[in-house]
């Protein structure tokens, strides 16, 4: 599963404290301590902290991004989940914070939980930091859980662009969480409304990762056949709007698409198509390196089963 790209732009700023990491002469490591450790001596410490996390997550994902290594982004970024669970502590009730953490343990608990016990506890974690960051930022929110769709899909006709960044996370956190918990009728039940906040993101947001959200709709469309209230061919205009958006760079949505669509219909022409450009693809891409990796891992596990499959 590749599907949680984490676009650079929807971890959000800091404010007071962001970009003292960067002084000049300092490592990443020290950059940081230094940060909080002067942030400790002012007024006001809890919220100059969040701000410290929140910049340091801008060269995070940039870095995290751009690694051809999956391993190391594997073996590092638990160290930083806690490190967000630390400042949260301190103030937990920060909507910045806890959509930077809502979209890594959402994107971890995809990409790297190594049995399904797991993906299941940090995808629901990631899930629970994302509903308390868009109930912090846009009060309709804080009263979702159990609403009839349709009240909900009104109340999402007030989001607006300063939103953004928390419905992305929400949005992300919910998607992992259905994913993980496909086995649960409740959590299929979210669909829809996922699909609903996904949509109008693309309305409220500036455009620029519409590529992954429509990887995303792609994937809620998918997820279950047709006969069960899953819309394949609406899925697959989406997944091929992300390739179209993406210029076929994003290999992330080719995948999905393969294993999403193409498996769900049982056509091995389209699968084995789309599994071979990635794999023939060059997989550094500046902000999606990572993700082409995994993809390019996945495209060749989903190619050497296609015989047994289909």
């Amino acid at each position: 599963m590749v599907f949680p790209a984490f676009p650079p732009e929807r971890i959000p700023l800091g404010r007071v404290c962001r970009g003292m990491g960067k002084m000049h002469g300092m490592t990443a490591r020290s950059g940081v301590l230094a940060s909080l450790s002067l942030c400790l001596l002012l007024s006001g410490c809890a919220s100059l902290m969040s701000s410290a996390a929140s910049g340091l997550a801008d060269n995070l994902s940039a870095a995290v991004l751009n690694q051809n290594d999956p391993e190391t982004v594997r073996d590092g970024a638990p160290a930083y989940l806690l490190l967000l669970d630390s400042f949260l502590e301190g103030s937990p009730n920060d909507p910045d914070l806890l959509a930077s953490a809502a979209t890594l343990y959402a994107t971890y608990g995809t990409v790297f939980a190594d049995d399904e016990e797991r993906a299941s506890r940090l995808t629901a974690r990631a899930r629970d930091y994302s509903t308390r960051a868009i109930c912090n930022s846009y009060k309709p929110s804080c009263v979702w859980s159990g609403m009839l769709f349709e009240d909900y899909q009104a109340s999402l006709a007030g989001l607006k662009p300063k939103h953004a960044d928390v419905v992305f996370s929400h949005g992300l956190a919910s998607l992992a969480y259905i994913r993980a918990h496909s086995a649960d009728y409740t959590a299929i039940a979210l669909l829809p409304y996922s699909e609903a906040l996904f949509e109008r993101y693309l309305e409220i947001n500036d455009g620029s990762d519409d590529a992954a959200v429509h990887t995303y709709l792609g994937v809620l469309n998918t997820l279950i056949p047709p006969a069960l209230g899953g819309k394949p061919e609406k899925g697959r205009g989406h997944f091929e709007q992300a390739i179209a958006i993406s210029g076929g760079r994003d290999l992330s949505a080719k995948v999905e698409f393969a294993n999403g669509y193409a498996r769900l219909l049982y056509e091995r022409e389209l699968h084995d198509r789309l599994l071979d450009e990635v794999l023939a693809a060059d997989p550094e891409v500046p902000g999606s390196t990572l993700l082409n990796v995994l993809a390019q891992r996945q495209a060749k596990v989903l190619l050497e089963s296609a015989d047994d499959y289909f």
